[in-house]
């Protein structure tokens, strides 16, 4: 539909659709921001939390290592099938490159703000066939996997909150005033860039490893406390 001419996308679109950053005033220097769509999301949600069946007593490990293996294999075998046949699943089709690791590249590009079809298959396949693959591993990188596991929307609160933090201090730190930070700020609120700005996938990564780092003890402490108070029920939603 968003590819028809003439398609314009409205408040209800956005909020059950589209999203990504839409914004929407409703009275003088206030605003609604809907940065994910509801349908795509909740319905991962959902089906991560009915998926948390096979993590219990119910099943052995070995049944659950394979019917994670089936699953993530299923799910990426749809997806290639899916991006192949380039009609439906993702709005930007795959087009043939200069050479053939281009043309992989172009392949693999899928659409995440909104999550299309073809990225959720991929994504959430890989995801599901590591976890099938790390079942029986047990070390330190493994336990640290299980800690963010376990409490990874209180680590989306704190990671969010955090980057801003450090993308501000970066922002000032280059030479800005506050002027540039509000006129950065006329089209996505706190967003402290300015266009044609921005740091090398090598500084991209030091930040990654420095916010999970940061994070890490967090996280472990949270999970502590969420395990020693099970009957404070609304904890495991975080």
């Amino acid at each position: 539909m968003e590819a028809e001419p003439g398609f314009k996308a409205g408040f209800w679109w956005d909020l059950f659709h589209h999203g990504s950053f839409a914004i929407y005033p409703i009275a003088n220097e206030h605003f609604i921001a809907i940065m994910y769509p509801f349908v795509p999301w909740t319905g991962l949600m959902i089906l991560g939390y009915c998926f948390g069946i096979f993590f219990t007593s119910k099943f052995t490990s070995a049944q659950r290592q394979k019917i994670l293996l089936r699953f993530g294999l299923s799910l990426i075998g749809f997806f290639i099938v899916l991006r192949a046949i380039n009609i439906y699943g993702d709005p930007y089709p795959w087009t043939t490159q200069t050479n053939g690791f281009y043309t992989f590249l172009s392949f693999i590009k899928v659409h995440k703000y909104p999550p299309s079809l073809a990225y959720m298959s991929v994504m959430i396949g890989i995801a599901i066939l590591t976890l099938s693959l790390l079942e029986n591993i047990q070390n330190k990188i493994t336990k640290a996997f299980r800690v963010f596991g376990r409490t990874a929307f209180f680590y989306y609160i704190l990671h969010f909150y955090l980057l801003h933090v450090i993308c501000m201090i970066l922002f000032f730190s280059r030479g800005h005033s506050l002027n540039d930070a509000l006129q950065a700020m006329q089209s996505i609120p706190f967003l402290f860039s300015i266009k044609g700005e921005g740091y090398s996938l090598g500084i991209v990564y030091l930040l990654w490893v420095f916010v999970i780092s940061i994070l890490y003890p967090l996280c472990k402490w949270y999970d502590s406390y969420k395990t020693a108070h099970k009957e404070k029920w609304w904890l495991s939603y975080l």
